[in-house]
């Protein structure tokens, strides 16, 4: 068991980051207020330098992000062509919600837009106009460019590791430039940034989001708002997030996922229902209207003319704070992500939490903002503008059952940051792994801890602020990574689509139809061929075939591998040295008989003489789901050599 354990784990990635992790909070701890101003510094010269870049990049990442889904790319599946989603469509968005944007939502759905329709950049305060410009904003913050960034992470991370076995970590997004050397020095670097980044990003949000559970508790029950309280709040949501984290995926975080999904869309209608119904369904209709018609000027404005820092304390914050992010929440999104089309991962990345995002910000901002501007709430303004964390409850206020709704926010606030807690937990074991997720429980347990650790230091140091700016500011090198990283994701799928074009010919080949033995294939049809009939079929038909094919080529210099698993599939490689290895596989797959084979008996039961097994042919790509089982040795040989002869066309298209 101990062996196992260390050979999952990666030391230099896992001692230097928490090394670098002790240092760098024992630094912010001692000398809270230098390494404040310092890192200060350092972010006002990249907001005043290179606020150009960070809007450049995310309006690129943007374009990159809607051409891969709805072109040709779109067809790719981030896995071998015969897989399939891990998880349903619900299940799916609902950890995509909670782990890329739910916390936030809790936290300024009401205040960010009260705060802009207060203070806008370009329009009197407190007007209609200033109402309009404040929902235009918030939606150009918490929209498509937000969830774009996530989603080119996770589609880099998704497609090299699913797509062609590589390490489910940041490093490989670094493959097409260095190649192996990514299991290197350079790679251990990479996964070691993204470490200290995914942990100072929890636990800085652990900081601040006690705040708001503080609030909470101190509207419903008068508990009073303290750095003790917080600091007891952090051990509290860091033990339910190692408890959900030691269960693992499926049962701890996916269930968080659907509970608090389900609680966000119930206070959400209820806002709808018990506010101004009409005009929050005419404001979000022209909300959308505005932003999807104002996105390209908004996208690159960076206020040359009017020369305002309002741009670097709101756009470019909100740039790099999602670039800090994406590093966790883009490995958790292609953690979740296996199976589905890049089509599919953009429309359901790209589009369905955005829409969800812009929905709620409608339905909570657009309130508030009624509330201050038609019916007197200045109160609710005084309370936004001294604490954004008592936001939320101010704003619940002005309903009926005011006490439970803000119940159940604190609720759902606590849940969102146990998820955030324990999806970052498990990121940041993946990447002290080599991106497995199979590690042992006490590696789970240590990094879901040292979040809540380094949150209670920092809070109780008051060190949080320099580890946001810090956060922030570790932004600037990764989106330059991240820039030469999509340019070697375009130019893998170029390398996919060549091969997919290759593989468009006919399967079934004039040498497996004109073959002489068609009444045992016919029988193996219409019969339905057992288990033991497959594995005949492979060991006195497929396994000469390969073997005969491997010797000629052998003879012709070439380095062919032949290996099997079990009788159930027997693998054909052709070695090429640096360019792609040609694989053709055959794959005893299990099915179930057609009901009119056994139309009177019990539906559900599926016993292996109901079951019936195809040899399907599998390449790099995946399953091909096409089957040779009753194929002559001849006609084999033919697909095989007929599979060669397109890979040989790829390799020199590629050329």
């Amino acid at each position: 068991m101990e062996s196992s354990d260390k050979a999952r784990l990666n030391p230099p990635v896992f001692y230097s980051a928490a090394g670098l992790i002790f240092i760098i909070l024992l630094f912010t701890t001692i000398f809270p207020e230098t390494a404040d101003s310092g890192l200060a510094s350092v972010q006002a010269a990249i907001i005043t330098n290179m606020s150009w870049f960070y809007v450049m990049a995310v309006a690129i990442i943007l374009l990159t992000v809607v051409f891969l889904g709805f072109s040709r790319y779109g067809t790719i599946k981030l896995g071998p062509d015969h897989s399939a989603p891990d998880y349903s469509n619900l299940t799916w968005f609902s950890m995509l919600f909670s782990a890329g944007m739910g916390i936030g939502l809790m936290f300024f759905g009401v205040a960010e837009p009260v705060m802009h329709f207060l203070s806008p950049p370009v329009a009197e305060a407190g007007t209609n106009e200033a109402a309009r410009e404040a929902m235009k904003i918030t939606f150009f913050h918490w929209g498509l460019h937000a969830w774009a960034i996530y989603a080119i992470v996770a589609l880099i991370l998704a497609f090299f590791a699913y797509r062609h076995g590589l390490p489910l970590t940041l490093r490989s997004a670094l493959y097409p430039m260095i190649g192996n050397r990514i299991y290197g020095p350079i790679g251990h670097v990479v996964d070691v940034f993204a470490v200290i980044g995914t942990v100072f990003g929890v636990a800085t949000s652990l900081g601040y989001g006690v705040a708001q559970i503080n609030s909470g508790l101190g509207y419903l029950f008068g508990i009073p708002v303290s750095t003790m309280v917080q600091v007891m709040l952090i051990i509290g949501v860091t033990l339910l997030a190692i408890i959900s984290v030691t269960t693992g995926l499926d049962k701890g975080i996916r269930r968080l996922s659907e509970l608090n999904m389900g609680l966000a869309v119930l206070l959400l209608l209820f806002v709808l229902i018990a506010g101004p119904t009409v005009f929050l369904l005419q404001a979000f209709v022209q909300n959308t209207g505005s932003y999807i018609s104002e996105i390209v000027s908004n996208t690159f404005n960076l206020f040359a003319y009017e020369k305002t820092d309002w741009i670097g304390g709101w756009t470019v914050f909100y740039w790099g704070w999602w670039l800090s992010w994406a590093p966790f929440v883009g490995l958790f999104i292609a953690r979740v992500s296996r199976g589905r089309t890049i089509r599919q991962f953009v429309s359901g990345v790209l589009l369905v939490p955005a829409g969800f995002t812009l929905m709620w910000m409608t339905f909570f901002g657009n309130s508030a903002i009624d509330m201050i501007l038609n019916e007197g709430a200045t109160e609710l303004a005084e309370m936004v503008q001294n604490d954004v964390s008592v936001a939320l409850f101010a704003f619940l206020e002005g309903f009926p059952f005011s006490t439970f709704l803000s119940g159940l926010a604190t609720v759902m606030v606590i849940v969102f940051f146990v998820t955030s807690s324990d999806s970052g937990s498990m990121v940041v074991d993946m990447l002290c792994s080599n991106g497995r997720d199979d590690t042992p429980v006490w590696q789970r347990i240590f990094w879901a801890s040292g979040e809540g650790i380094v949150a209670i230091v920092l809070l109780l140091a008051g060190g949080l602020g320099a580890l946001q700016t810090m956060t922030i500011a570790s932004a600037l090198p990764f989106t330059i990574i991240l820039m030469i990283a999509t340019y070697g994701l375009v130019k893998a799928l170029r390398v996919d689509v060549h091969k997919k074009d290759a593989l468009q010919n006919n399967y079934l080949t004039g040498s497996a139809v004109s073959n002489k033995n068609w009444r045992e294939r016919l029988h193996n049809i219409i019969d339905f061929p057992s288990l033991q009939v497959g594995q005949r079929f492979i060991e006195k038909v497929v396994k000469p075939a390969f073997e005969e094919v491997a010797g000629e080529m052998r003879e012709s210099g070439l380095t062919v591998e032949i290996s099997a698993d079990n009788g159930n599939q027997l693998i054909y490689r052709v070695i090429h040295g640096d360019e792609i290895d040609f694989v053709y596989q055959v794959h005893l797959q299990s099915h179930v008989q057609p009901a009119f084979i056994h139309a009177e008996d019990d539906p559900t039961d599926i016993s292996e003489e109901k079951k019936y097994y195809r040899a399907e042919v599998h390449l790099r790509e995946g399953g091909q789901d096409y089957d040779i089982l009753g194929w002559s040795r001849d006609a084999v040989i033919g697909d095989v050599i007929d599979h060669y002869h397109k890979h040989m066309h790829f390799l020199h298209v590629l050329r």
